[in-house]
């Protein structure tokens, strides 16, 4: 696939990183010619100066015969305006863009052909928000994902000394849960990747990937470690975009406070929100959080714009008694480094953004595509269609099916009615397959098989 990227921040130099090992032709776009060198160093792709919505620009990029354009610069109207010279001059089939203005998202009749001949917009944003919301409804969870409007959720936990399961083989999950189907995707161990079967003992300190439908969660995660009780009480530190949106989106569930430094934009926030304390102040003044009753909260949310900022708030928050941590990283660098002490969950925006775009590159009729373990995996929703005749899938049964290496069908979601993956299980037309890939080496070999091939017998 012929992908042209304009950007080459962090979003777009994320996703380069993603595609470029697919066997893709990607040409990125950035007006900063450092930015580009670094990433042209270690990987396979063409690189050119310039202003991404300019038509010779785009032009120079191969816009003429390109497949696609994903317009991820910082400037929403740079990305907007690049899809339309696309589509006006060069007729390119499938135009995405990242914007982030409330006032853009807000019109729904702004991005269609008569109008900006956007196909898909990406909010970072509110994917960031969608993110956090799963993990605070899923208290321990390290990942939390879901597949099929979500009626399956995959979800990464670590294995605690206490879990009943440590210690155990996987088989025995059937035995503590006769009632619930679930499947463990994959496991972690000391940062290598184990593909597990019946035999497979849990060790404390695992990472356990496991899927389930959503209703059956909570009980799966009781397998695993000791069962944390629900958050009631959050504390978010940013009143951004994202600080406003989370608290808009907790505060009817939850009891929400939220802190911003700056006295005219906490002023503002608070006049949009209605069941939001919101406060005045700067997260890390331990007088500040001592008085809320920091140690009293359930949760410290960390979501300003500076990396460092987010960090030093989450620590003294820890310090100061709250249970639970979660921070905003735009630093990839840090996440490995941070996670798992005074940082519980480390949240990285470009990851979240990542997974949404693949959703709509991905070959085949991909319903969902997740990113997972920073990169390191992906969790793939695929529908399956065709005949014995014209698919690769249809009409097989899963044990029959030769998956690439390090891929694993979890689950299939069938009329609404989710499926846990067995080996006799026959896959049908239109069923949902959710799989697990181990390495992302492997991907265009998976969108191989769900793709209709008139020729194949």
């Amino acid at each position: 696939m012929k992908i042209i990227i304009l950007g080459a921040g962090q979003v777009g130099g994320t996703l380069a990183i993603s595609l470029a090992g697919e066997d893709n032709d990607i040409t990125l776009v950035d007006t900063n010619p450092k930015k580009l060198r670094a990433l042209q160093d270690h990987l396979d792709l063409r690189t050119i100066v310039g202003y991404g919505a300019h038509p010779q620009i785009l032009r120079q990029a191969g816009a003429e015969d390109a497949d696609m354009v994903i317009a991820v610069t910082n400037s929403d109207e740079t990305n907007m305006i690049a899809c339309q010279v696309a589509y006006s001059i060069f007729n390119t089939p499938t135009k995405i863009a990242r914007v982030r203005s409330a006032e853009y998202l807000k019109e729904k009749k702004l991005f269609d052909a008569k109008n900006l001949p956007v196909d898909v917009v990406i909010s970072p944003e509110q994917l960031v928000v969608k993110y956090i919301r799963r993990l605070v409804e899923n208290p321990g969870a390290l990942q939390v994902v879901d597949f099929a409007d979500g009626l399956v959720r995959l979800v990464a936990v670590k294995a605690y000394y206490g879990g009943l399961l440590v210690g155990n083989a996987l088989s025995a999950l059937k035995d503590h849960m006769p009632n619930i189907e679930t499947r463990v995707a994959a496991i972690f161990r000391r940062g290598r990747a184990i593909m597990p079967t019946g035999d497979t003992v849990i060790e404390a300190d695992d990472e356990v990937f496991f899927i389930a439908a959503s209703h059956h969660i909570r009980q799966v995660m009781g397998e695993l470690q000791k069962l944390e009780n629900p958050y009631k009480r959050i504390m978010i530190a940013g009143g951004g975009n994202i600080g406003q949106g989370l608290a808009k989106s907790l505060e009817d569930t939850y009891h929400v406070k939220l802190l911003e430094a700056d006295p005219k934009k906490a002023h503002s926030i608070s006049d949009g929100l209605e069941n939001t304390i919101v406060l005045q102040g700067d997260a890390s003044n331990q007088e500040l959080l001592l008085d809320e009753n920091i140690d009293h909260m359930d949760v410290f949310i960390a979501v300003t714009n500076k990396d460092e900022a987010n960090i030093m708030s989450a620590m003294l928050a820890k310090k100061l008694g709250v249970r639970k941590t979660m921070v905003l990283i735009n630093r990839t660098a840090y996440i490995d480094l941070l996670q798992g002490n005074e940082v519980d969950i480390a949240i990285s925006p470009q990851q979240t953004t990542t997974s949404s775009l693949l959703t709509h590159i991905r070959r085949g009729d991909v319903a969902n595509v997740y990113t997972l373990r920073r990169g390191a995996a992906e969790a793939m929703e695929a529908v399956a269609h065709g005949t014995e005749e014209t698919s690769k899938v249809v009409g097989r049964a899963i044990g029959d099916i030769e998956l690439p290496r390090g891929t694993t069908i979890a689950a299939i979601v069938r009329d609404d009615k989710v499926i846990i993956a067995h080996h006799n299980i026959v896959i049908q037309s239109n069923d949902h397959v959710i799989l697990f890939l181990v390495g992302k080496k492997y991907v265009r070999d998976v969108e191989q098989l769900f793709q209709v091939d008139l020729t194949f017998f």
